[in-house]
């Protein structure tokens, strides 16, 4: 079977299916984590890791691999993210290699003036939330994504991961 390129940003549809291609390479990543969520904690574990991002599907996705190092050992976890042209949205699935039966809660969304914003319902300790993926400070050579829980229905947020990625040359 043929291969065919993903879809550049120059010759993509302006729909919406090249806002990861900034993404596609190889990144070295800064962690932050709130070490206990929806607890009012302020202490953060801080480590590294690495991703490796490819597209998929033609240019309508594309799929990470993670190196992460938590401090309690380090593990692998991969990123699918599909785009629906139909709907100009993006669905992001995470896998984590601790448990690679299961995959989480699709997060949906879209990029607006250079921030991507994805939400999903889901539970966190048998508890009702609000998950949302925030992408921004997007350049050539870096992003930032964090992941915020609400517990109130989106009324207030508590931002419990942050990863700062540098692109490898």
């Amino acid at each position: 079977m043929p291969t065919q390129p993903a879809a550049s940003h120059s010759d993509a549809p302006a729909d919406g299916r090249a806002d990861f291609d900034f993404f596609f390479g190889r990144w070295t990543v800064g962690h932050r984590r709130l070490q206990k969520r929806l607890q009012g904690d302020g202490n953060w574990d801080v480590f590294g890791g690495t991703c490796e991002v490819r597209p998929i599907l033609g240019g309508l996705g594309n799929i990470d691999d993670n190196w992460i190092e938590l401090p309690g050992g380090p593990y692998r976890a991969a990123t699918l993210r599909t785009f629906d042209p139909a709907a100009r949205q993006w669905s992001i699935w995470w896998i984590d290699g601790r448990n690679p039966s299961t995959i989480d809660v699709p997060m949906r969304g879209t990029f607006v003036a250079g921030v991507g914003t994805f939400l999903c319902e889901d539970v966190f300790d048998g508890q009702p939330i609000q998950v949302r993926f925030l992408w921004s400070r997007i350049t050539d050579r870096s992003a930032r994504w964090e992941q915020a829980f609400s517990p109130d229905g989106g009324k207030t947020w508590e931002t419990n991961w942050i990863m700062d990625f540098a692109r490898v040359s």
